[in-house]
C-alpha cells in the first residue's frame, strides 16, 4: 500500500491518456493491498475482543475510514488553498484555458501519495502482531503457543497448566473440511450466500451513489458551476464538499453503530438500514428535478447551476441515506461475515464477501454511469437510476434474512466450534478409557491462568 500510494501520484506518460492508464495501473496493485488488509483488520479484531463488545470494537475499526474520510478531504482542502493563494487563474468562463493552470497537476498527485503517510505510519506494529491466540489454539492445536502470544498483546504473564495425563484436542475437526466441500455448504452454505448477497446488492447502491455525487452537489448547491471555477478551486469546493457531507452523515453513521451495536444487534441495524436507504433514494429519485431545482430559474451571472428547489428535502434524503447506510449495512457486512465463521475460514470467507461487495461495485459503477452518461436527458436518466438503486437496497433487506444475529454469542458458539471441542474431547476420553489408560473421570483440558 505504502510503495503505490507513492507510485500513485508519480504516475507518468507523455499524453492524459497514457497518466490515467499509469494511474489505474497503480491504483489497481493499492486495491490489492487494501483487499488483503480488510478481512485481516476485521477478524483480527474479532478473536481478540470479547463477546459482549466485540461488535462494538469491530465497527470501532470500520469507523477508522469516516476518519480517513475527513483526513482525506482535509488534506485535498488544505494542497489546493495552498496553490490557489500562489497560483491564482480565472474562472473557466472568463479563460477556458489558463483557467487550467499547469501547477493542478502537483495537487492531485500530492493529494494521492499523502496516503502512504497512514500506511507506512501502521506498517511496524503489524509486523510485530502475533497471530491470533483463537487461530493458533483451535486450528494449529498450540495452546502454549496462544498463550504467548495472549500473553504479548495483554502485557500479562498468562500460564498454561496441563495435567499429567493431557488430552491432546488438537487442531478441530473444522480442519477436516475445506472451503465449499459437501460438509461446509451444509453447515455455513446459506449464511456465505447472505454475507456475499448482502454486501454485493449494498455496494451495488452505494457505490453508484457515490459515484453520482458529482451530479448531485452542484444539484445541492454545494459547489458552484464549472464554469465559475479554475481548475484548483474545483478541487477545492469538491473536497470542501466531500468534507462537510462526511462530516455531517456519513462519521456519525459509523460512530452510532460502534455505540449500538452491541444493545440492538447486528440483524436488526442491517434491516432497517437497508429499508431506510431504500425509503430514502426512492423519494429522492422520484423527487429530484423538484428538489434540485431549475437552470432556467437562476438569475443572469448565477454561480450555480439550478435555482429555486427544495434544498432542505435534497439535503435531508442525502443525508438520511449516507447516515443509515453507514449505521446500517455497510458496517454490518463488514462485521458479520467476521464473526461467523470457524476459525481457520473465517478470513477467507470474509475477503469472498468482500470481494462479491467490490463486485457489485464495479458492476453498479459501470452500469449507472453508462446509462446516465449515454442518456438524451441526463436529469431523468439520474432520477431513473437512483430509484432503481432504492429497489436493489429492497433485495438487501431481503436477502438479510439469511444472515443469523451474532449478537452477545462467542465465536465458537456461533460457527459451532464449541460442539467440536467438545465432540472431540468426548472421543479421546472414550477411546483412552476402552484402551485402559485413563480414568475419565479426571479433567484433562488445559487450564489458562492469568498473573
Amino acid at each position: 500500500m505504502v510503495g503505490f500510494a507513492l507510485l500513485s501520484g508519480l504516475s507518468f506518460g507523455s499524453t492524459s491518456k497514457t497518466v490515467v492508464t499509469s494511474l489505474c495501473f497503480f491504483r489497481f496493485w493499492l486495491g490489492f493491498g487494501i483487499g488483503g488488509d480488510y478481512p485481516l483488520s476485521a477478524v483480527i479484531m474479532s478473536e481478540y475482543a470479547n463477546q459482549k463488545t466485540r461488535g462494538s470494537f469491530i465497527a470501532a475499526v470500520f469507523a477508522m475510514q469516516g476518519v480517513g474520510i475527513l483526513v482525506a478531504g482535509g488534506v485535498a482542502m488544505f494542497v489546493s488553498k495552498l496553490f490557489l493563494s500562489a497560483f491564482p487563474a480565472p474562472d473557466y468562463e472568463t479563460n477556458p484555458v489558463l483557467s487550467t493552470q499547469p501547477e493542478g497537476d502537483f495537487v492531485w498527485r500530492i493529494v494521492l501519495m499523502f496516503g502512504a503517510v497512514p500506511a507506512a505510519l501502521t506498517y511496524y506494529w503489524r509486523m510485530k502482531m502475533p497471530e491470533t491466540a483463537r487461530y493458533t489454539a483451535l486450528v494449529e492445536g498450540d495452546h502454549k503457543k496462544a498463550a504467548e502470544d495472549m500473553a504479548k498483546v495483554l502485557d500479562k504473564n498468562i500460564i498454561v497448566e496441563e495435567s499429567n495425563t493431557k488430552i491432546d484436542i488438537g487442531p478441530l475437526a473444522s480442519s477436516s473440511y475445506g472451503l465449499f466441500s459437501s460438509e461446509f455448504l451444509e453447515r455455513h452454505g446459506l449464511h456465505l450466500l447472505g454475507t456475499t448477497s448482502t454486501w454485493f446488492l449494498l455496494d451495488i447502491a452505494f457505490y453508484s451513489l457515490q459515484l453520482t455525487q458529482k451530479d448531485i452537489y452542484p444539484a445541492s448547491g454545494l459547489v458552484f458551476k464549472a464554469s465559475k471555477m479554475n481548475a484548483i478551486q474545483e478541487v477545492f469546493q469538491l473536497s470542501r464538499a466531500m468534507f462537510v457531507v462526511a462530516l455531517l452523515a456519513t462519521v456519525p453513521g459509523y460512530w452510532a453503530t460502534v455505540f449500538l451495536i452491541d444493545k440492538i444487534g447486528r440483524y436488526r441495524i442491517q434491516l432497517v438500514g437497508f429499508l431506510v436507504m431504500c425509503v430514502c433514494m426512492w423519494f429522492l429519485g422520484h423527487n429530484y428535478r423538484d428538489y434540485r431545482g431549475e437552470a432556467s430559474k437562476c438569475k443572469k451571472g448565477s454561480e450555480y447551476d439550478y435555482c429555486g428547489g427544495n434544498l432542505i428535502m435534497f439535503a435531508i434524503l442525502f443525508g438520511l441515506t449516507l447516515f443509515f447506510a453507514n449505521f446500517g449495512p455497510n458496517s454490518t457486512t463488514f462485521i458479520v461475515p467476521a464473526e461467523l465463521f470457524p476459525a481457520r475460514l473465517r478470513s477467507t470467507c470474509h475477503g469472498i464477501s468482500a470481494a462479491a461487495g467490490k463486485s457489485g461495485a464495479i458492476l453498479g459503477s459501470f452500469v449507472v454511469q453508462s446509462y446516465i452518461n449515454n442518456a438524451h436527458d441526463k436529469t431523468i436518466a439520474i432520477k431513473k437510476a437512483i430509484m432503481a438503486l432504492s429497489f436493489v437496497n429492497l433485495l438487501g433487506f431481503f436477502f438479510t434474512f439469511l444472515v443469523p444475529e451474532t449478537q452477545g454469542r462467542s465465536l465458537e458458539e456461533i460457527s459451532g466450534e464449541d460442539k467440536e471441542i467438545q465432540g472431540n474431547i468426548a472421543d479421546e476420553e472414550i477411546n483412552d478409557a476402552k484402551e485402559g489408560t485413563i480414568n475419565i473421570s479426571v479433567d484433562k483440558s488445559p487450564r489458562t491462568s492469568m498473573v
